[in-house]
């Protein structure tokens, strides 16, 4: 870890230990946006991948995974509004054609500006690389209609990186990304997030009701948002999420080792840390843990290195990672017993939102598809 990257994992520790742990349970409970805790992340954490030039950090994917993982251990729903944040700031700053792209990367940087992905439709589904909805031309002025599900940050971000089949579009993969800002009057969030686990990353659907886009505030050339969304967005997503998932493993194998070495048995004398089945099932979850996070180390490391079989391991990372999330938080419930059930040890918090990632595009059954079509040398569509 440079020098760097461990200052904003470190800044990112004291984070999750302090603020985001302290507030992760009601927001949990409440189902409410963590508004402190993404507060508390400040320019140093939300603008930490914004180029240099626009005053940001021009920090990679690494300190970008090193800080999901570590946030994570406090609040994931924190971690989530982080992941789609810095996923949509990574659209932007790769346009080659958004007007307001300088000024709005230094209000990012600045800490003034949150912004997500509004990419999944309800007519696709989680296929969020082939939105259904379409712009129109008419006069000169193009518009667009679309009603869109899953917008992380959706009552509460600034601004929406959004997509639609270009003007006369053969397929849905003619697509166009562009930017719309949620004080936009044709924007309308339909309702509040009510879900079983990330329950404050008020993930809900967002309406766009003949939103007009200015040339101006293209995202990419018009029919090439496919290729952004695949190139740029699914790499830093899907190693966010990884590393998001990765954190919830360790979460719970922390919250595990600490329940067994202070649980006992009082009319025997012995402590649940002297189960063989106990320590065997922690020592599971450690190896589970411990193999995603190497599996992303070494993701980073080919797309650093431009490596041809870097597009592979984005998905396998990913895959890896969510499912070990699963099992990981399975076997804690397993060990810790009718404890885990409670919400004093937090441990069943961390189960639900370990759940998240299976259904969040693309999907576990998505990335095996996708995984086994490049294995045998088949296009991915």
């Amino acid at each position: 870890m440079t020098a760097a990257v461990d200052s904003y994992h470190q800044r990112a520790g004291t984070l999750a230990g302090g603020i985001l742990k302290q507030n992760a349970r009601e927001v949990d409970t409440s189902g409410r946006f963590p508004r402190e805790s993404v507060t508390a992340l400040g320019p140093e954490l939300l603008g930490m991948c914004v180029p240099e030039e626009y005053g940001g950090g021009g920090q990679g994917l690494r300190a970008f995974a090193a800080v999901a993982e570590t946030l994570a251990q406090g609040c994931s729903s924190t971690t989530m509004v982080f992941v789609m944040h810095v996923s949509a700031v990574q659209a932007i700053a790769a346009s080659p054609t958004f007007a307001g792209k300088a000024q709005l990367l230094r209000e990012i940087a600045a800490g003034r500006h949150l912004t997500t992905l509004a990419l999944s439709e309800k007519g696709s589904r989680s296929q969020f690389w082939a939105p259904v909805s379409h712009m129109t031309q008419s006069n000169g002025q193009v518009s667009v209609s679309a009603e869109k599900s899953w917008v992380t940050s959706a009552g509460n971000a600034d601004s929406y990186v959004a997509s639609a089949q270009k003007p006369g579009a053969a397929s849905p993969f003619e697509s166009t990304l562009f930017l719309v800002r949620r004080s936009d009057p044709a924007v309308r969030v339909q309702r509040a997030f009510d879900g079983l686990g990330l329950r404050g990353n008020d993930s809900s659907p967002v309406s766009l009701q003949g939103v007009g886009v200015k040339e101006g505030d293209l995202i990419t050339p018009q029919g090439e948002g496919a290729a952004a969304m695949l190139q740029v967005i699914l790499p830093w997503f899907n190693v966010g999420s990884a590393a998001m998932s990765n954190g919830l493993c360790r979460a719970a194998v922390t919250t595990t080792a600490a329940h067994m070495q202070a649980g006992a048995f009082e009319h025997t004398g012995t402590a649940l840390r002297d189960l063989p089945t106990l320590r065997a099932r922690l020592a599971d979850m450690c190896v589970r843990t411990e193999q995603a996070a190497a599996l992303l180390d070494r993701t980073i490391t080919l797309i650093e290195r431009s490596a041809a079989e870097a597009p592979l391991f984005v998905l396998l990372t990913r895959l890896a990672s969510i499912e070990a999330a699963v099992d990981v938080t399975d076997l804690a419930m397993k060990a810790c017993g009718g404890a885990a059930f409670s919400r004093h040890m937090d441990l069943e918090r961390v189960f639900r939102d370990a759940r998240a990632g299976c259904v969040m595009a693309p999907t576990a059954d998505h990335l095996r598809e996708f995984t086994g079509r490049a294995l045998t040398g088949l296009p991915l569509f």
